[in-house]
């Protein structure tokens, strides 16, 4: 099942996208999407996003494989529904995409082992996790200032149940900027999967249902720039689009010193 929170002649609904395009809610109604107001799938309770865990990335960037999850966790005030305005910082240099799968925690894990992780995990989520690369230094880790920007989390426009989704680990990925593809992938390239990442996870933390996992991103970030509009895709759980529109001139820009950069 893909569902979907939105708003439409005034009213919050929720809906499931059907195989006729549209929104059905539960009083029976249809929507077209092109139509509606999309909001955030889900209300995440925490979310928790992996860097370096595609090995074409990882050589992208001039690292090495890391030898455990390298994890952080995305503020909450970060997020943004389908069709949201990113904010691009004022005085930022270079800011780009990073299109990545979701995992949604279906139920409550602690001490889960790798063996039974899969039953821990209700659905999937497309996933835009921006970032600064500006404040991005070997000694400000986790990079919380380069990636914890309001509107630096966009995530939709669906909730996709597991059973819809064989094979989470061979799904395409590919971003595209004013509909250029810049950036194109493959689940299975991910260095670390969910029942590692959970059981790993749930080693040191309970892990809730709601929660939501970043999964990582592939090759292929570049720059993208107030005006551009980006457009995530992932096999089997549609499109996520978010215009970007520069910060507000009364704010002072928040730049990096070059004593601060790595």
């Amino acid at each position: 099942m893909k569902t979907a929170n939105f708003i439409a002649n005034g009213r919050t609904l929720k809906g499931e996208l059907r195989k006729d395009g549209l929104l059905h809610d539960a009083a029976g109604e249809t929507h077209n999407p092109d139509d509606v107001q999309f909001l955030l799938p889900l209300k995440p309770g925490k979310v928790i996003a992996l860097a370096l865990n595609y090995g074409d990335h990882v050589k992208e960037l001039g690292f090495s494989a890391p030898p455990e999850p390298v994890m952080f966790l995305k503020p909450n005030t970060s997020l943004l529904p389908h069709r949201g305005t990113v904010i691009y910082p004022r005085g930022a240099k270079y800011m780009h995409y990073e299109c990545e799968l979701g995992i949604v925690i279906g139920r409550d894990a602690r001490r889960v082992k790798a063996k039974d992780a899969e039953d821990y995990v209700g659905g999937y989520t497309i996933a835009n996790d921006l970032v600064v690369r500006d404040y991005v230094s070997n000694y400000y880790r986790p990079p919380m200032r380069a990636k914890g920007w309001d509107t630096f989390g966009p995530m939709g426009p669906y909730l996709v149940t597991a059973d819809e989704i064989p094979d989470p680990y061979n799904l395409g990925i590919r971003s595209y900027v004013n509909g250029e593809l810049r950036q194109e992938g493959n689940t299975s390239d991910m260095i670390r999967r969910a029942p590692e990442l959970i059981e790993f996870m749930s080693r040191f933390m309970t892990l809730e249902a709601g929660d939501v996992i970043l999964t990582g991103t592939p090759e292929g970030v570049s720059h993208v720039h107030p005006g551009d509009v980006m457009r995530m895709e992932i096999d089997g759980l549609g499109a996520l689009e978010n215009p970007v529109a520069l910060e507000d001139e009364s704010a002072e820009p928040l730049i990096a010193e070059e004593g601060e950069r790595k």
